[in-house]
């Protein structure tokens, strides 16, 4: 994920432009995307500009073989850039209007990522247990995710709770069932298009107006429901406190 993507001084020039909010404003649409994009704010998330898709299945950083178009940030610096300013996510939608949003897990919540049929057998479980679920978001490139309260950082990392379910940006092959996004990861954020044919895209199923959970309360049905769905060990795998 460069900040370049490409090397070109001139790309890098606009995106600096572009991230200091430099551009004209554009109008917003009423309850369109950047509604949307500020209610997640406005809950909580921290925001960050992303890539949008390219031609095709391409990705608009122009990089050769993005392995992740339109899905990562347009900067390095999205950890200390994400956001929930309402004038800036504002700055960054109406100078950017085509660009995805990220959100930045571990600071205020994490997102448990499954495989989509896993994610709607879960969903119908929890909800018919009475269990409180919070937001909840459908892509079309076959996952559901359900945003959850952070684990936290404590004060003495030795305290921190490892787990092997937690999944980075550079480690998301190496979980085909349940990913645990928190500290050091992302995710897309609604409204998001995704590469390919047609309107792919991301969308909310239970938006950020519903308070965030535990994700211990969702863990077991959801683990359990991997385990169903993907055949994979790793989605009856549990986090260890060390």
């Amino acid at each position: 994920m460069s900040a370049t993507f490409g090397g070109r001084d001139g790309r890098q020039g606009r995106l600096t432009q572009w991230l200091r909010g430099r551009r004209p404003k554009e109008t917003a649409e009423p309850g369109g995307r950047e509604a949307l994009l500020l209610s997640a704010a406005a809950a909580g998330l921290p925001l960050a500009p992303a890539a949008h898709p390219g031609a095709g299945y391409g990705c608009s950083c122009d990089r050769v073989g993005c392995p992740t178009p339109a899905r990562h940030p347009v900067s390095f610096a999205w950890q200390t850039q994400s956001t929930t300013d309402r004038a800036q996510i504002e700055r960054w939608a109406r100078h950017e209007p085509q660009a995805n949003f990220i959100t930045a897990t571990g600071m205020v919540h994490d997102v448990l990522d499954v495989p989509l049929e896993a994610g709607r057998e879960a969903l119908e479980r929890l909800l018919g247990a009475g269990v409180e679920v919070g937001p909840v978001a459908e892509s079309d490139d076959g996952r559901m995710l359900f945003f959850t309260l952070t684990r936290g950082t404590p004060e003495d990392e030795d305290e921190w709770w490892p787990c092997e379910l937690d999944c980075h940006p550079e480690t998301m092959d190496e979980h085909p069932g349940l990913r645990w996004h928190c500290r050091g990861s992302y995710v897309l954020v609604p409204p998001a298009r995704l590469p390919g044919d047609g309107e792919r895209g991301l969308r909310w199923l239970r938006g950020p107006e519903h308070p965030l959970p535990e994700p211990l309360s969702l863990l077991e049905v959801l683990t359990d429901a991997c385990a169903r769905h993907t055949g994979d060990p790793a989605g009856t795998a549990w986090p260890l406190r060390h």
